[in-house]
């Protein structure tokens, strides 16, 4: 059996040092496969923002997480953050400037092998016509569309997506789930993505897990529904109701 891409042990996170306050996360222990796209749901304050950023190196933390069995406690190219925010690109470069600039931070050196891997990754979301456009000059779709390149481009193995598209009207969030499963299939990524929407889990999914206070996993589950998948879909309604019963019991013991 391959090593698992990502392995967290014993993750303990607080944002104080007073023996008072209660740990954000606390002995958290999960693995994910390669290429498993993993859903991240529960309450407000049960820590699934804060396991994203100890994965990307953005926070200290107890514990060990490792990429690919490799020990990770600072920020790296393997590993790539989605906002839900529209605002995470920068102003005052252009779509293609925003994809070329980590890849030239990140030791790709050739103006036009940056060029050509920015415009690459811009056709896989459909926004190749956009490369010279500013950010201000996008809808928030697009902005995340552009995150998503960025992420491509830079051939991240892990792809951290915290609710990227919970901001987004219901015809364009439906559009990019397909997009974003379209590109999971064939780029062969990891991805960890945090969800209030249980129905956009099932849909994008293929393990769900549910948190409660303190980081504790009260629900895995593998999804083997067909992808893709829809409301109407054999099976679609069991697993919706197995993750909302788990969510509705760690409400109701709260």
């Amino acid at each position: 059996m391959s090593e698992p891409m990502l392995t967290i042990k014993n993750l303990t996170k607080t944002y104080q040092d007073s023996p008072e306050q209660p740990k954000i996360l606390a002995d958290l222990n999960l693995t994910v496969d390669r290429e498993e796209f993993l859903c991240i749901l529960g309450p407000s304050g049960c820590g699934k923002t804060t396991l994203l950023r100890c994965i990307a190196g953005f926070e200290n933390f107890e514990g060990e997480i490792l990429v690919n069995g490799v020990s990770r406690k600072e920020p790296g190219s393997d590993r790539i953050m989605v906002f839900q925010t529209f605002e995470q690109l920068f102003p005052w470069k252009t779509v293609e400037g925003n994809i070329t600039w980590p890849l030239k931070k990140t030791g790709m050196t050739d103006k036009t092998e940056r060029h050509r891997c920015a415009m690459e990754a811009l056709a896989k979301v459909k926004l190749a016509d956009y490369a010279h456009y500013y950010p201000h000059q996008l809808s928030g779709g697009m902005k995340q569309r552009v995150a998503i390149a960025r992420a491509l481009a830079l051939k991240s193995e892990i792809i951290l997506m915290d609710e990227p598209f919970a901001a987004l009207d219901a015809l364009t969030r439906r559009e990019l789930q397909n997009e974003l499963l379209t590109l999971s299939a064939a780029e062969h990524r990891t991805i960890l993505f945090v969800t209030h929407n249980i129905q956009e889990a099932v849909i994008l999914g293929t393990r769900n897990i549910v948190l409660q206070k303190g980081g504790k996993i009260i629900f895995d589950e593998k999804n083997t529904l067909p992808k893709p998948s829809t409301p109407s879909s054999p099976g679609f309604a069991e697993v919706w109701q197995r993750m909302r019963d788990a969510i509705y019991a760690n409400e109701n013991a709260e």
